[in-house]
């Protein structure tokens, strides 16, 4: 018996599961399904409004070049600047891109909120629509008319992790790679269900849908091992070089699109084969801290509750008439865990790289719970339910705590760089009387939103030269090419950052700069400087630090105490804030 005739078996003994189906029964269940999606994202929009108009700086990176792009100036982070792939989500910026087109994004107010902050925040609504979607696609091939019953559950699990919500709503592109992964991972569960792995349109689709996922973050091209390993079921009955050639044409169909973008790439970007993050990140091979570092992810979401679950998903995987087609399915979620693993650690907050990770676990948990509870006798169902809630509880607890911590505490705003290093340093270059001038600074999202100065990224992000001498390690040679090559108008040093390169510990910085602003307290020299040279007239510069140690040392007090908060209707190159009355 194949495996679909045994789901449909299984599905036939199952009280209420196989009677007829009327027009009224697909008319009810349609609604109940829409209904659930909409539900889960509900409560996702819910959680999310704990977060406020927080958006984390990273993605106003982005957002600058999605403007750019916009107005015709090209994948440049400012205009006039040199082309250099600071961004590491094409599909994204381009889609942020399109908003700012047709009116809806980096123009000002929408329904009352700046769309800078509404627009991408919407987009990953409408993402975790799609991935909901998706969920119920799978799980309506297995549960029929109780797929939304699955459906909603997988929404209100992910309403409860903090981790993804936050980065749903974080304005980077976590909500539309989760939906490519999972539509990758539906897409198996559905080829292998219906036994039809080995054809072209599931390996074509396969491989389109790994080509986009790499385009909307680095660790996407991971997936294209997800169809091949599918196919290795399959390879006894089927044979093994009828199976190497489906894998074949699937990588043929991922290489193609993917690869006309890295020759783009190689053309436009001065011979980069990379981008630009990725080179200034220094991400390697795995070594044994990969193995090690999922382990996170079991502490944050609950090591009862995935023990629990792990049971549930491997009994599946043992005793369910779809196991095979639960096997696709973990798949591409295995190849997420190892790709957090590999992935050089993300400094900020709250697991931004395991996005698909909870979603696929979610998915595959659920409908091996469900499968549980139409299996065992009513007296188990309780007992199995009751075990399913006891482990929960502890995670629950946990999401909790992690989602009241970030709302003390959120990982770098937009607002933060754009008052303080944007607005605040196009008011130090005013005050000063300079009509052209440069910025040294780590922080390039919401700064380069709104400086109307030459930013140059400490961090290499955004610059190719700091990204390959980082990636060398090689601090003498940046803090060399900073005061010998750029000659910075402005510089900004701040937390990691002085102890890391050592720019404002080099002696080259007390002989060519005036401090504007240096931060109390002792250690690592922290704060703003300017060149001597750009300084005319010295009353001008004792204003200046004024300002800076009043003013500006407000709006970052304030900016640090208040960062769920937005900074205005629109984010503009060459705004200012004006010195206290």
């Amino acid at each position: 018996m194949t495996a679909s005739a045994l789901t449909e078996a299984s599905e036939r003994d199952l009280p209420g599961e196989g009677a007829p189906v009327t027009a009224v029964g697909l008319r009810h269940g349609w609604i109940a399904s829409v209904l659930a999606v909409l539900a889960g994202v509900a409560a996702v929009a819910w959680h999310a409004t704990r977060y406020g108009h927080w958006i984390v700086d990273d993605a106003a990176i982005t957002f600058s070049y999605s403007r750019s792009l916009a107005d015709g100036l090209g994948p440049v982070l400012q205009p006039g600047a040199p082309p250099v792939e600071g961004f590491s989500d094409p599909t994204w910026m381009v889609l942020l891109a399109l908003g700012k087109v047709v009116g809806l994004f980096d123009h000002g107010l929408l329904f009352g909120i700046p769309d800078y902050v509404l627009f991408p925040k919407l987009l990953g609504l409408l993402f975790t629509a799609g991935i909901l979607t998706l969920c119920h696609v799978a799980a309506r091939q297995v549960f029929r008319r109780h797929a939304w019953a699955i459906t909603l559950a997988v929404g209100l699990t992910l309403a409860a992790i903090p981790s993804f919500v936050i980065w749903v709503v974080s304005g980077l592109e976590n909500s539309l790679f989760a939906f490519a992964v999972v539509g990758l991972a539906v897409l198996l569960f559905s080829a292998v269900r219906k036994e039809r792995t080995l054809t072209w349109k599931v390996a074509v689709g396969a491989g389109v849908i790994v080509a986009f996922a790499a385009l909307t973050r680095p660790e996407g091209l991971i997936y294209a091992g997800a169809y091949p390993l599918v196919l290795l079921y399959g390879v006894r009955r089927e044979g093994f070089w009828v199976s190497v050639r489906y894998a074949v044409l699937s990588i043929v169909a991922f290489a193609v699109p993917f690869g006309a973008y890295v020759a783009w790439r190689h053309s436009e970007f001065g011979g980069r084969f990379l981008a630009n993050p990725s080179v200034a990140k220094k991400q390697g091979l795995p070594d044994l801290m990969s193995l090690v570092r999922p382990g996170t992810l079991i502490l944050y979401a609950g090591v009862a509750a995935v023990v629990v679950l792990a049971i549930v998903v491997i009994w599946a995987l043992r005793k369910a008439p779809w196991r095979r087609p639960l096997a696709a399915l973990i798949t591409p979620f295995a190849l997420g865990v190892i790709a957090f693993g590999v992935m050089v650690p993300d400094w900020m907050a709250q697991f931004r790289f395991a996005t698909p990770v909870w979603v696929l676990g979610a998915l595959a948990g659920t409908m091996a719970f469900g499968e549980l509870l139409r299996t065992v006798k009513v007296r188990w169902r309780a007992v199995a339910s009751v075990v399913v809630i006891a482990a929960a509880i502890p995670s629950l607890v946990g999401f909790v705590q992690q989602s009241d911590e970030f709302v003390k505490d959120p990982t770098v705003p937009a607002c933060l760089i754009a008052d303080r290093f944007g607005r605040g340093f196009n008011t130090y270059a005013d005050m000063l009387g300079l009509q052209q001038a440069s910025l040294l600074l780590p922080d390039l999202g919401g700064s380069s939103m709104t400086s109307r100065l030459q930013l140059v990224d400490m961090a290499g992000l955004v610059n190719a030269p700091i990204a390959d001498l980082t990636h060398d390690e090689n601090m003498p040679g940046l803090r060399d090419y900073v005061f010998d090559t750029v000659k910075p108008t402005f510089i900004h040093s701040w937390g990691p950052w002085a102890g890391g390169n050592g720019i404002s510990l080099d002696p080259r910085i007390d002989r060519d700069y005036y401090p504007i602003f240096i931060y109390p307290g002792p250690g690592l020299r922290n704060g703003d400087w300017v060149r001597k040279d750009a300084v005319k007239d010295p009353a001008k510069l004792q204003a200046v630090q004024h300002y800076a140690a009043t003013t500006m040392m407000d709006v970052e007090a304030y900016r640090f105490g208040n960062g769920l908060d937005d900074c205005g209707p629109t984010l503009e190159p060459g705004q200012t804030i004006p010195p206290k009355p």
